[in-house]
C-alpha cells in the first residue's frame, strides 16, 4: 500500500494524530507534495489546530495557487472558527477553480442564507441545482479538468458520450478538453454541433464563439456574437462579447462604441474599461488607452490586468504613487493568483525604469515563479521532442518527398524565439505591396496536435514519427487546407506572412506540405533574446520562459535544431540576425526581399509609417524608426543572469562573446 493510501485510511478511520505522525515523516522527504500538505491541513482542522491547518494550506496554495480543494478546506477552517465572511470568500474561490466541488457550493449557500444575502443565494442555488442534475461521470470529468488530468477526463467524457451521444454538457466538456490539448478543430466541431442541437443553450453558444476566436475565425465569431446579441439586446455580457469580436475583426470604431454603451449602464466597470484600453492601444491611441486603464484601476485598484497593460505599453512610466499602490496591493494576502502575476511583472517594469535593477529582477523572478508552478513544462521533454524531429526529418525523407506537397509560393513563415525581432521583420515585409501581414497563425501547430494524436495517419504511430507514413496525396491535402484556412486573414496580396514563432520546431512538416514556402529565422543575441523573454509575460504558449535555466536550454536546443534544418534543407532558410537589421536597415531589407523574390520598395525601409493593427508586445517599437536602445538592456541585469549563461553552454557563449 502506498504511503498516501495508508495515511488516507488513517484519516478515514478518524486516527488524525497517527496520520499527522506519518505525514510529518512523508513531508520531510517530499516537502512540496501538495497532496500531503492537504491531508495535514485536514487532520489539523479535525483536531481544531486551526493555525496549523491554515499554515499548511498557505504552503499548498503557494505551490498550487488555483487548487480548488485547498480553498475548500480553507473555507472549512474559517467556518469552524466562526468566520463566515472569510469562509464565504474561500468557498467562492474553490468554486471558481473547481466548479465540481459540491461541498463548497452547499457551504456557500448555507452561509448566504444565514447572512440574508438573498440575491447571491439564488444564484448559488441555481448553480447547485444545475450541478446536482449533472450525471455523476460529468461531475467527475469537471473535477479531473480542474486538477489538470486531461487524458483521464477525456477518456471518461468519451465513454459517457458513447452512451449519450448528444448530451450538450458532455460535448462542451469534451470541447474544453480539446482546447486545452490544442485540438481546436475537434473542439470547434463539437461546439458547432452542440449549438445546432440546442440553439437556446447560451453557454454552448458562448463557448462556440470563443473557440472560433481561438481558431482566428474572427468574421464567423463576430457573426455568431451578433446573432447572440440579437436574442437579448439588453444583455451586457452578450454586448461585451460582440464588442470583443468586433475588435478582433479590426472594427475598432464599432468595438469602442459598444464599450461606451456598456459603460453608460455600468459606469466604472473594470473589465470593460480594460478591454477598451486594449482596443485603444491596438490602434495607437496610447494616451486614451492610459486613461482607460487608469479608470479601471480607480474602480478596482487590485486589477492586475490593467496594471500590466500600462507596463506593456513599453513607453509608459509609472508614477511614484502608482508604484506604491501596486506594492500595497501585492501585500494583500487575498489578491487572486493571476493579479499577483500581473503586478509582479508590472513592478519589474516600474523598477527597471527607475534603474533599480536588483529590485526589478526580484519582481520579475517572483512573477515567473508563480507562472512556473502552474506549468507542466519540462526542458528534458522538449529536448527529446527536438531530437525526434532531427531523427525523423532527415535528408532522405525531405529529399524523397520534396515535391509531394502543395506547391503554393504564397506563405512566408517567420520563425524563431519570441522577442527575437520577428515583429520587425513582419512589419518590414508587410509594408510591401505584394505581402499581407497577418497574425501568429495557429494552423501548423493545430496540424501537429492532430498528427501527434495519430488521427490522420494510416497507422497508430504519432508525430513526428508518422510523417514518413503520410501519402503524397495527404501531404498535398494538408498544404491545400493550410492555404484555404489562412485565407480569412489575408487582404488580397499574392503573398502573406505566418509569424507563429514556434513553427521553427516543425519546419520539416512545413516543407513537406508546402515545399515552396519561404522560411525566415529571426535570431537575436541569446542573452538579449532570452532575458527579454523572461521579463515578458506572454498570454500563453511560451512556458519555457519562466526560469532562466529553462529559457537558456530552450535557446540552445533551438539553435541546434535550426542547424539541423539548414543541413537537411540547404539554402532554403534565411537567418536574419536582429542586430544586423539595426546596424544596416536598408541592406537587411534588400536581403529579405531578394530571398522572398520580391522587388525592392522604399516603404519596407520606412516600415514605421505603415498603418496596420499590431497585436504583439512589440507593437509600440515597430511604429518607430529603428533604434538601438533595447539591444543591450540585459546587461543591466547581468549580476543575476549566471543561470542563463550556464544553460546556454560554452559554444554559444564563445560565439557571442558572452563572459
Amino acid at each position: 500500500m502506498a504511503v498516501t493510501d495508508s495515511i488516507q485510511h488513517q484519516i478515514q478511520s478518524g486516527e488524525f494524530t497517527s496520520a499527522l505522525d506519518s505525514l510529518g515523516d512523508a513531508i520531510k522527504v517530499d516537502p512540496e507534495n501538495t497532496e500531503l500538505l492537504y491531508m495535514a491541513a485536514v487532520c489539523h482542522r479535525y483536531l481544531k489546530n486551526y493555525k496549523l491547518a491554515l499554515a499548511d494550506l498557505e504552503k499548498l496554495q503557494q505551490l498550487s495557487p488555483e487548487n480548488g480543494r485547498a480553498f475548500q478546506e480553507q473555507g472549512h477552517v474559517y467556518r469552524d472558527q466562526g468566520l463566515p465572511d472569510r469562509a464565504l470568500e474561500s468557498y467562492g474561490l474553490a468554486c471558481r477553480f473547481n466548479p465540481a466541488l459540491l461541498a463548497s457550493w452547499q457551504a456557500r449557500l448555507k452561509i448566504l442564507i444565514s447572512t440574508r444575502q438573498q440575491g447571491e443565494a439564488e444564484i448559488v442555488h441555481a448553480q447547485l441545482a444545475y450541478l446536482s442534475a449533472l450525471p455523476r461521470p460529468l461531475i467527475a470529468v469537471t473535477d479531473l479538468l480542474s486538477e489538470g488530468k486531461l487524458l483521464k477526463a477525456e477518456e471518461l467524457c468519451r465513454k459517457f458520450l458513447q452512451k449519450v451521444p448528444h448530451h450538450i454538457e458532455a460535448m462542451r466538456l469534451l470541447a474544453d478538453i480539446g482546447i486545452r490539448l490544442g485540438v481546436m478543430d475537434d473542439a470547434e466541431f463539437l461546439l458547432e454541433s452542440a449549438v445546432a442541437l440546442d440553439p437556446g443553450h447560451v453557454q454552448a453558444r458562448i463557448d462556440y464563439i470563443q473557440v472560433l476566436r481561438k481558431r482566428q475565425k474572427f468574421q464567423l465569431a463576430l457573426s455568431e456574437a451578433k446573432a447572440l446579441l440579437k436574442t437579448a439586446p439588453d444583455n451586457l455580457q452578450f454586448r461585451s462579447l460582440y464588442a470583443i469580436e468586433s475588435m478582433q475583426t479590426g472594427d475598432y470604431v464599432e468595438a469602442l462604441d459598444q464599450f461606451e454603451q456598456i459603460l453608460q449602464k455600468l459606469p466604472g466597470d473594470t473589465v470593460t474599461l480594460t478591454s477598451r484600453g486594449h482596443a485603444l492601444k491596438t490602434i495607437g491611441r496610447f494616451d486614451d488607452a492610459v486613461e482607460s486603464y487608469r479608470s479601471a484601476l480607480k474602480s478596482q485598484p487590485g486589477h492586475g490586468d490593467a496594471w500590466y497593460s500600462l507596463a506593456n505599453l513599453k513607453t509608459y512610466r509609472f508614477r511614484e504613487a502608482e508604484v506604491l499602490e501596486m506594492q500595497q496591493q501585492l501585500e494583500t494576502s487575498r489578491l487572486p493568483y493571476q493579479d499577483r502575476v500581473f503586478l509582479n511583472f508590472a513592478l519589474g517594469k516600474a523598477f527597471e525604469d527607475e534603474s533599480n535593477f536588483e529590485l526589478a529582477f526580484s519582481y520579475l523572478k517572483a512573477g515567473n515563479y508563480l507562472k512556473k508552478i502552474q506549468s507542466r513544462y519540462s526542458a528534458e521533454q522538449m529536448h527529446n521532442e527536438f531530437e525526434a524531429q532531427k531523427l525523423v526529418c532527415n535528408i532522405e525523407l525531405l529529399s524523397r518527398r520534396h515535391e509531394a506537397g502543395f506547391g503554393s509560393p504564397e506563405p512566408i513563415f517567420v520563425v524563431g524565439l519570441p522577442r527575437a525581432g520577428s515583429t520587425l521583420i513582419e512589419q518590414i515585409l508587410s509594408s510591401h505591396s505584394q505581402v499581407d501581414g497577418t497574425l501568429e497563425l495557429p494552423n501548423i501547430l493545430s496540424l501537429t496536435h492532430r498528427l501527434r494524436r495519430g488521427d490522420t495517419a494510416d497507422n497508430k504511430r504519432h508525430y513526428p514519427e508518422n510523417l514518413g507514413d503520410l501519402s503524397s496525396d495527404k501531404l498535398k491535402e494538408f498544404g491545400e487546407r493550410y492555404i484555404k484556412d489562412t485565407a480569412i486573414h489575408r487582404q488580397g496580396a499574392p503573398r502573406f506572412i505566418d509569424k507563429m514563432p514556434n513553427n521553427f520546431r516543425h519546419i520539416g512538416l512545413i516543407k513537406l506540405i508546402l515545399p515552396n514556402a519561404k522560411i525566415i529565422d529571426a535570431r537575436r543575441n541569446p542573452m538579449a533574446c532570452c532575458f527579454s523573454g523572461f521579463r515578458q509575460l506572454f498570454a500563453e504558449g511560451q512556458e519555457f520562459t519562466y526560469t532562466l535555466e529553462d529559457i537558456g536550454h530552450y535557446y540552445r536546443d533551438y539553435v541546434d535544431l535550426m542547424d539541423h534544418w539548414h543541413q537537411v534543407l540547404p539554402g532554403e532558410i534565411l537567418t536574419v540576425q536582429h542586430e544586423d537589421v539595426v546596424d544596416d536597415l536598408e541592406g537587411s531589407v534588400r536581403r529579405l526581399l531578394d530571398y522572398c523574390e520580391l522587388a525592392f520598395e522604399p516603404a519596407c525601409v520606412n516600415y514605421h509609417e505603415t498603418e496596420r493593427s499590431i497585436r504583439t508586445p512589440s507593437s509600440e517599437q515597430v511604429r518607430q524608426p529603428i533604434f538601438r536602445s533595447g539591444l543591450d538592456a540585459w546587461q543591466q541585469f547581468e549580476p543575476w543572469l549566471d543561470p542563463l549563461k550556464n544553460a546556454l553552454g560554452e559554444d554559444l557563449r564563445k560565439q557571442y562573446d558572452i563572459r
